[in-house]
């Protein structure tokens, strides 16, 4: 019940959608009943049992009860029929009924009109807080989740809010007052046989609520299956070379086969138990209708009941329409649960709390005009400590470059600076003010980053290019020349306006790494952090990257991690990490001469192919 409250909450503001709802449908149901009523006075007139002394001789006074109603009716049909006769009287019943079905199917239509603009509302509002939320996460949340199963909650989980829970909102408000309204006439009616009908009633409910608490367990299983299985089918299509490559397309269809036949499964047996409620709910509704007319026909029969036959069929009429709702709420229970499920797993991401994030008495970072300093820097994940005692000065305008074996922290050490992670113990200072003190808007602000893996967006060239900036054309061609890259630009199909598909999968390797450098120099950031921007390359691309980064870097204050010694000879200092610990220090020169140094070696092997 939380769960579909807060989905409901979605939906603000309701102020002026729930009353006009609750009048629609209050009217559609009035308009309902009556036309079920008017089959009492045409009855009466088919079986001329219509008897004058029946009707009231004057109008009676206005109440708001159904007295009143009947009332008036009656004198109208008895002018009628002293007027026109019975079959004067017939036509007019069928042109009230005719108008009543008019009106009630009018009011109906309207509510379904509220409800569909409640419908989007939520589903649009539930979206983008998710989306937003997912904005906000750090990295480190997305390197322990599969991608498909996020994708899952985005498609999947909001598609089965909709369907289960939303689309059944109309159901949960509309169906408990047709119910409550058919219950006050049906008691007005025959207070007896109404009370004979409710003692059936409850066992059916304790049914119903049973397979709905089945189908929760269930539908917990589908959807956490449904997103393993686009998980799989995410890491096929990004996988789709080495699983060819590898002749694994068995292997990756038996992973495949065995999460969709859970699911197909699953789902199944969810839908035996869901398709079980209906049907259930109105065979109890046809016995509890037997039990009616059997009790009510032996009352009638033998003149004990309190109503004349044409009253009683339309008394086992209205009963019968009592089932619709009745069998709509209980298949709504049942498809609710479903839609919970899915409900609970969107929530979840929502009501998950950013680890990085401002704090409350957060300032804007000044511009940067000394140096960065990283002061005892520590970090890991959990319990394995990645970086121990990092100290490290980089003055401004200054060329530092990160070196060393993989899986030493240079990548970790250069997400801390623009707060990607914050570091479990020690600083970042920039102008001697400690980042996390500062708004991450400010401190990225102040950051471009070119890493080994180009991230391009399926858009235009110039759209990639001017990326998240309000540069004009010529701003965006000088950035294009800058970083050795409006040669093939002008090449391609369209030119700037070229799309370049999902990725950049239409542009080579280096041509989408040059595109990385000039949105990088298009922002024009004083701080330069580049992560293996040249080692995917082969050696031309290289030479032509490495020319772009080379006029990037121009008087601004860069951190390089590299694998390609030769790339970062001429930086102003080389640190050389190993195991999370700075090792060695020094100029390009100054570390070759250190004799079984950890650069020597590296250097060693990558100019010979040989250790020393």
């Amino acid at each position: 019940m939380k769960t579909y409250l807060r989905i409901l909450q979605y939906a603000r503001p309701l102020a002026n959608t729930v009353p006009l709802y609750l009048l629609y449908t209050i009217c559609g149901i009035f308009f309902n009943i009556g036309n079920l009523a008017l089959v009492i006075p045409m009855l009466n007139v088919l079986f001329e049992t219509t008897k004058k002394h029946q009707a009231p001789d004057r109008l009676p006074r206005f109440t708001p009860t159904l007295d009143y109603i009947t009332g008036t009716f009656d004198f109208y049909f008895t002018q009628v029929i002293a007027d026109h006769g019975k079959l004067g009287a017939l036509l007019f019943v069928c042109v009230v009924l005719v108008v009543s079905v008019f009106f009630s199917n009018v009011f109906r239509y309207l509510s379904l009109r509220l409800a569909a603009r409640v419908r989007s509302r939520v589903i649009r509002n539930l979206r983008r807080d998710l989306y937003h939320r997912v904005i906000q996460l750090q990295l480190g949340y997305f390197a322990t989740g599969r991608k498909g199963d996020m994708m899952s909650r985005f498609t999947n989980d909001v598609q089965e809010v909709e369907i289960s829970v939303v689309n059944t909102l109309q159901a949960v408000v509309r169906d408990p007052l047709y119910i409550i309204f058919y219950f006050v006439v049906l008691f007005y009616m025959s207070t007896k046989l109404t009370l004979f009908s409710l003692v059936l009633l409850p066992l059916s409910g304790g049914i119903i609520a049973m397979l709905a608490k089945r189908l929760r367990t269930q539908a917990k299983t589908s959807q956490s299956t449904l997103g393993s299985m686009l998980s799989v089918i995410d890491e096929t299509l990004g996988g789709i070379r080495v699983i060819k490559a590898f002749n694994a397309q068995d292997y990756i269809k038996g992973k495949f086969e065995a999460q969709n036949d859970q699911y197909a499964a699953t789902s199944r047996r969810i839908d035996n138990i869901r398709d079980l409620a209906s049907p259930f709910s109105e065979f109890a509704g046809i016995m509890v209708i037997a039990g009616l007319i059997y009790f009510g026909g032996t009352l009638v029969l033998g003149g004990t009941a309190d109503m004349e036959a044409a009253e009683f069929i339309a008394y086992i009429l209205m009963f019968s329409q009592v089932l619709t709702p009745a069998k709509s709420l209980s298949s709504s229970f049942g498809n609710i649960q479903r839609g919970l499920v899915a409900g609970e797993r969107v929530l979840s991401i929502i009501d998950t709390e950013p680890a990085i994030r401002d704090k409350p008495d957060a300032k804007i970072l000044p511009a940067f005009q000394h140096q960065i300093e990283l002061r005892h820097l520590q970090f890991g994940y959990g319990d394995n400590l990645v970086l121990q005692d990092i100290n490290l000065i980089i003055p401004k305008g200054k060329t530092i470059a990160l070196v060393g074996p993989s899986g030493g922290g240079k990548s970790t050490l250069a997400d801390l600076l623009p707060r990607f992670y914050d570091p479990t113990g020690g600083q970042i200072l920039i102008d001697d003010i400690e980042v996390r003190d500062c708004t991450i808007h400010s401190v990225r602000d102040q950051m471009g980053i070119v890493t080994q893996e180009s991230i391009l967006f399926n858009d235009t060239i110039f759209n990639n290019i001017r990326f998240n900036t309000q540069a004009t054309d010529e701003q965006v061609i000088e950035a294009a020349k800058i970083a050795n890259a409006h040669e093939f630009i002008i090449q391609a199909p369209d030119g700037y306006q070229t799309f370049i598909g999902d990725r950049g999968s239409r542009l080579s390797g280096g041509q989408r790494q040059r595109l990385s450098i000039a949105r990088a120099i298009l922002r024009n950031p004083p701080i330069l952090i580049l992560d293996e921007a040249t080692s995917a390359l082969d050696t031309e691309s290289e030479k032509l990257v490495q020319e772009a980064l080379t006029r990037l870097m121009q008087n601004r204050t860069s951190l390089v991690i590299a694998h390609r010694l030769s790339t970062i000879q001429h930086a102003d200092e080389i640190v050389v990490l190993q195991q999370g610990r700075i090792v060695e220090r020094g100029t390009h020169e100054e570390l070759l001469r250190r004799e079984g140094g950890v650069y020597q070696r590296l250097n060693s092997m990558q100019t010979n192919g040989v250790l020393p």
